[in-house]
């Protein structure tokens, strides 16, 4: 089925009046390229400073409006859960011990009630798979899907992460949201790409995608970066099961099928984004971070200055 470009016949209005209220974020995987460290604690769980990467990425959600975080995990994820649950010998110890700040800090940090779900991948059959896991919560409305291994920070003009900007396009476009981001030509294949169709700056609208390309064929060098605002008639097309690359459910196929009755824009993230998937994405991270501490940037540097010899 074609790109149906600006989708003339597609009611952007009724999916703009929908609020972007939920969230889904897939941490199932392994995290097999972090062994020995991921063979007990999840990948998503390894600190960038002081915080996990997810809590990080439950962090940019949160101050982009979203209410309901939907985690799709799998064996052996349970401190997941835990970790956004209440720890009762924790809290007690910390006021007993007169350490206030630290509490409050956690009590901060902690969803309301009711508004985490956890749902099972119980086989690891591809990003679309996990997504579709999601459907019963979800539900009949638009959504976003955060994938943890990406986290964001926002630059000094925006002062928002990737998420908001999503959903501000969201708002203004309706339909579906890509947040995307420029990588060198020959590394395009190990990652979705989209092509752009008219362009308006900021935002573009998407006229095609295709989940890793081969060497030399990609469409441009701007890679899906791991948020997404959807609506919920992608799971319809993910429940069918069909087969992408590496034999896995690719939710960028889906898409594409979805692009055939839906508009879909592409959003220029103005600020970073940090791969913590792989080891150098994830010490960058740390870096990057700890040097907007306030506690610790100072000192730090100095640290890196040193270490680094100039």
């Amino acid at each position: 089925m074609p790109f149906c470009g600006a989708c003339q016949t597609f009611e952007s209005t009724i999916a703009m009046s929908n609020r972007i209220r939920k969230a889904v974020l897939p941490v199932a995987g392994l995290g097999t390229r972090f062994l020995p460290a991921t063979k007990s604690v999840p990948k998503e769980m390894l600190t960038v400073v002081d915080r996990p990467v997810l809590q990080h990425v439950v962090d940019e959600a949160r101050e982009a409006g979203i209410e309901h975080f939907v985690f799709v995990t799998g064996r052996n994820k349970g401190v997941i859960e835990d970790h956004f649950d209440i720890a009762y010998e924790l809290d007690d110890t910390l006021r007993q011990r007169g350490k206030l700040k630290e509490y409050e800090a956690l009590l901060a940090d902690l969803p309301k009630a009711g508004a985490t779900s956890f749902t099972r991948q119980q086989s690891p059959l591809g990003l679309g798979h996990a997504v579709w896991c999601a459907r019963d919560i979800i539900g009949d409305e638009p959504f976003a899907v955060l994938l943890p291994d990406m986290i964001t920070m926002a630059n000094g003009k925006r002062k928002s992460r990737c998420l908001a900007q999503c959903i501000e396009a969201y708002e203004a476009h309706g339909g579906n949201i890509i947040a995307v981001e420029e990588v060198p030509m020959d590394q395009t294949h190990q990652y979705g790409v989209v092509s752009l169709g008219a362009d308006h700056g900021h935002t573009f609208e998407i006229n095609g995608m295709v989940e890793k390309p081969a060497k030399g064929t990609a469409p441009s060098n701007l890679i899906i970066s791991g948020r997404y605002i959807l609506g919920p008639e992608i799971f319809d097309i993910l429940e069918k099961g069909e087969r992408g690359a590496g034999g896995e459910i690719q939710l960028t196929d889906g898409m594409k099928v979805l692009a055939g009755s839906q508009p879909f824009h592409g959003v220029r993230f103005d600020g970073k984004t940090y791969d913590c998937g792989s080891k150098l994405g994830f010490l960058t991270a740390n870096v990057a971070f700890a040097l907007e501490r306030p506690d610790l940037a100072e000192s730090f540097r100095a640290e890196i200055k040193a270490l680094s010899g100039f």
